[in-house]
């Protein structure tokens, strides 16, 4: 079915405006880690769409780009986590693709700062090959925005939670400076993986990498902090194998836990809100979330 056509039938069969909303950021989020970058210029909503307190900001990296940002405060009444989340989004989209994450994350009681990789969103423009899987310049990005979230709440926990894309350049960060924990959901253990997999079954367009990717295999040994690997257990990119060999390989001092869902990539939190009512989108996700940084095991079995 084309977008088009898929939009109208949403608003003209479903009645309810959260329902709409819902489905829509579920159709984003499909289209969200297209193995080659797709930013959007446009933002699908904003926090306060989903009646989120937030602030704009705007971020300056060490090169002197300018990043968009939302800093999304906790719902009022939620137990007070004393934590931020930065979120590392996907390939594709904006930080606007990742509001329902962030709206299950401050339902918690988490602190959300939300940002636009360079080239995306409202961040300043950035030359982009479409063909490439990533850009070195995006840990840059993330790196600036886990400084400004530690700056801003200095007795806090401050880590990061990243998807697809976004958990390679999370790594890379939290391997090289302070981050309290790091969730990676659909976890990229290996560039050179997730290029030969997309020339085996689509030889026609090519999948690049920076130079800097010949090291990354040097990236997941100085990951020090608290890890979570959500990972859906039929993803034939980002495998449950290589979520399941980077715990494995944790060495003493190092905590690492997989959590592993029935669903392909990014599918964890769909499929584990099936049986939420829409207005609980993501809680059952964030539980678990929460449990692990607690302390508690989260692995089932």
């Amino acid at each position: 079915m084309k977008s088009q056509r898929l939009l109208r039938w949403l608003f003209t069969f479903i009645p309810s405006p959260m329902a709409r909303l819902l489905l829509l950021a579920l159709l984003f989020l499909h289209t969200a880690s297209a193995w080659a970058i797709k930013p959007w210029a446009k933002w699908w909503a904003k926090p306060d769409t989903l009646g989120l307190k937030y602030q704009n900001l705007t971020l300056t990296t060490p090169d002197h780009v300018q990043l968009a940002a939302w800093l999304v405060a906790p719902v009022a009444g939620a137990p007070n986590q004393h934590t931020t989340m930065v979120i590392a989004g996907s390939d594709s989209g904006n930080m606007s693709s990742f509001i329902y994450q962030a709206r299950a994350l401050a339902a918690a009681g988490y602190q959300v700062l939300l940002f636009d990789y360079r080239g995306f969103g409202h961040s300043q423009a950035f030359a982009i090959d479409q063909n490439r899987l990533y850009y070195e310049e995006f840990a840059t990005d993330l790196r600036t925005a886990l400084t400004e979230a530690r700056r801003r709440a200095p007795r806090q926990k401050v880590g990061i939670i990243s998807f697809s894309m976004g958990t390679l350049v999370a790594a890379k960060v939290a391997a090289a400076q302070r981050c309290d924990f790091l969730i990676t959901d659909s976890y990229v253990a290996s560039p050179q993986g997730v290029v030969a997999y997309y020339q085996r079954v689509r030889p026609e367009r090519p999948t690049t990498l920076p130079a800097e990717a010949a090291t990354y295999s040097q990236v997941a040994p100085r990951v020090n902090c608290p890890w979570l690997l959500i990972v859906g257990d039929a993803d034939p990119v980002t495998t449950l194998a290589d979520s399941t060999a980077t715990a494995r390989a944790a060495r003493r001092g190092q905590r690492r836990e997989v959590f592993a869902v029935a669903a392909g990539h990014m599918g964890a939190m769909e499929e584990m809100a099936k049986t939420e009512p829409e207005e609980d989108y993501g809680n059952a996700y964030v539980r678990v979330v929460s449990r692990f940084l607690a302390g508690q095991k989260v692995a089932k079995g």
